[in-house]
């Protein structure tokens, strides 16, 4: 499973047993299931300017009684939506050859390995803000021995509402961007190339390790979550809250933020936080769990030339107020990290691709540092590749 694919191979086989009205069993007939579903995050994904998912059934033949002539599958699609519209099911065969309204298999005349058929779904969403689809799915079969004989088998649904594994989300809130879907549940992973930024990787992994919630960390599996279009917050103006306002707490100009004076090779610095203000976890967030009052609460950090007489560079301790530098307790960061890195470490972070919306979960990879395994002691960055 992935953020636009899952594929439930899982589901397995099920033998569907065939009885007349006079409880007389005529046959039974055995097959493997798979489902899958794919969303188009956007138009280029899927080729339309609407909001697209769809579901995929592949059903092969294990064993079908003679006595039964003929198994015809139906397959069942439930859809909890207040704006879709869902397509008849086209059945294919193995070769993508159109294979009817509906899966048949001669009793008689059929092969385990070539005579698979798949069945799709398409479905649209035509609907405004954003709309989590619930799914559900069962087949029915009926034979051509019996005009009475039926069987059903059950294949559950998308997830149990407080989770929604599988549940397709659509929106339409990534101006100028079309609407997509995606499946949220999916929690992707952003890596920084630490190759070109390992000033800026240095310090998140350093944050990770000693914040108490380790936001953003794979090892101690801690999510961030997206601060989106969609928020409900708003600031004192009445406005929807942004990474500025969050910022603004951490690294504003009433922050009392200063320059930590560095070596001319560092270039030009910036105020870098940590949890960055795109997410729930910035201490300028106002429900974050590292909610602060200012960035002098924060672990003070900055980079420089380390003064062995090298032209190496590191990560320090800004002991300009706490003299003993962090506590290793703090709940944010802010360090003074070279502008080109602070600037571009995250400008490839794909949140428009990954439709995320307000909350939505992810977890920072920094390659470069994975191999250290403590803050106690120095840790040299390692180049990947």
């Amino acid at each position: 499973m992935n953020r636009t694919d899952a594929c439930m191979k899982s589901i397995g086989s099920g033998t569907l047993v065939f009885v007349d009205t006079e409880d007389t069993t005529i046959g039974s007939a055995t097959f493997d299931f798979e489902q899958r579903i794919k969303t188009y995050p956007n138009k280029a994904a899927g080729g339309s300017d609407f909001a697209e998912f769809d579901q995929q059934i592949r059903i092969m033949p294990v064993a079908i009684s003679p006595e039964l002539k003929g198994v015809t599958l139906r397959w069942n699609t439930q859809t909890t939506c207040a704006a879709c519209v869902t397509s008849v099911t086209r059945w294919a065969d193995d070769f993508n050859n159109a294979a009817g309204d509906n899966a048949y298999w001669d009793a008689n005349d059929w092969n385990a390995y070539t005579d698979g058929r798949w069945g799709t779904r398409a479905t649209t969403w035509n609907g405004t803000g954003k709309e989590t689809i619930d799914l559900g799915w069962s087949v029915t079969a009926n034979v051509d021995a019996s005009t009475t004989a039926t069987a059903t088998a059950d294949f559950g649904t998308s997830g149990t509402p407080a989770v929604r594994e599988i549940a397709p989300r659509c929106d339409d809130y990534l101006t100028p961007s079309l609407p997509g879907c995606v499946l949220p549940h999916f929690k992707p992973t952003y890596t920084v190339d630490t190759n070109k930024y390992p000033a800026a990787g240095a310090y998140y992994w350093y944050m990770q390790q000693v914040m108490p919630d380790h936001a953003g960390s794979k090892r101690w599996d801690s999510l961030l979550h997206y601060l989106g279009p969609d928020t409900p917050l708003t600031n004192s103006a009445g406005n929807k809250w942004t990474q500025a306002n969050s910022r603004n707490v951490i690294c504003g100009s009433g922050s009392a933020w200063t320059i930590h004076p560095s070596d001319a090779s560092v270039g030009s610095v910036d105020c870098d936080e940590y949890a960055m203000a795109t997410t729930h976890e910035s201490g300028g967030y106002p429900q974050s769990v590292n909610l602060v009052t200012s960035g002098t609460k924060c672990a003070q950090l900055f980079t420089d030339k380390m003064g062995d007489g090298s032209a190496n560079s590191g990560l320090l301790a800004d002991t300009r107020t706490a003299t003993n530098g962090p506590s290793g307790t703090e709940r944010c960061g802010r360090a003074a990290i070279s502008s080109t890195q602070n600037e571009e470490a995250f400008s490839s972070y794909p949140a428009p691709a990954w439709r995320l919306l307000d909350g939505d979960g992810f977890f920072l990879n920094l390659p470069g540092y994975e191999h250290c395994t403590s803050t106690a002691t120095t840790c040299t960055w390692s180049k990947v590749g």
